[in-house]
């Protein structure tokens, strides 16, 4: 593993088709403009089929996040020189409640719930992303900035917006790309308005088994492999 986050290239055995509940993977992000990792989360397999991958991410994850060159968090930086400064990448750990998370083959976005402590729903929230691409230790995305929070009321609201365009200012996404999140974030609130699976699915009742530990974060949490599917 390198401090700033720079691929390491290693051989990686041949998966199953899917992972069994209580396996333990990698969720990553590479960092928009680049071939770097910038964000890996351990979580658990809650279920892998044809249809749908849902995993969980544990209170206490030791994680890694991007962090500025300086240290500083990313989101304490004025949003006009956020994506401009030098970056790094720094082990932390996901604080308050756990996080499932549920992504559907090939579809430009991942839904992710959370809540409050003691179980009380809180939303969903609508990471729009490249599709997941799958590998024997996990699976790969690329963050698009634009998000959706959906409420148990039904209700729904755009996210991030400001981050959106500013990405789009400071190069790291053009305007077809951006055109391309559009549509994806369009699609997901038609998704959203019938009232589709996931939102219809009851996963805001779902509980993780309490006999799984928290998974740990490998040494080469940055390593390639052959990717296999979307």
């Amino acid at each position: 593993m390198t401090e700033d986050g720079a691929v390491t290239r290693v051989e990686a055995g041949g998966p199953g088709a899917h992972w069994a509940p209580g396996t333990q993977i990698l969720w990553r992000y590479r960092e928009n403009g680049g071939p770097r990792f910038h964000i890996a989360r351990p979580v658990t397999v809650v279920e892998d089929t044809e249809d749908l991958l849902a995993v969980w991410m544990a209170p206490g994850t030791e994680c890694v996040r991007p962090v500025l060159a300086d240290g500083t968090p990313v989101h304490a930086e004025p949003l006009e020189s956020r994506y401009t400064k030098p970056r790094t990448v720094r082990r932390d750990r996901w604080f308050g409640t756990g996080v499932l998370k549920l992504a559907r083959p090939g579809e430009p976005w991942s839904v992710w719930l959370f809540w409050e402590p003691g179980w009380r729903f809180k939303n969903w929230y609508v990471n729009l992303e490249e599709p997941l691409v799958r590998w024997s230790g996990g699976v790969d995305s690329e963050d698009h900035f634009l998000d959706i929070c959906v409420y148990p009321d039904r209700s729904w609201e755009w996210r991030d917006e400001d981050e959106f365009a500013q990405a789009q200012r400071a190069g790291l996404m053009d305007a077809r790309q951006a055109e391309g999140v559009r549509l994806a974030g369009r699609s997901a609130v038609e998704s959203i308005r019938a009232w589709e699976a996931p939102f219809s699915a009851g996963w805001q009742h779902w509980r993780p088994d309490p006999s799984w530990p928290v998974p740990p974060l490998p040494d080469d949490w940055n390593r390639t492999a052959a990717h296999l599917t979307t």
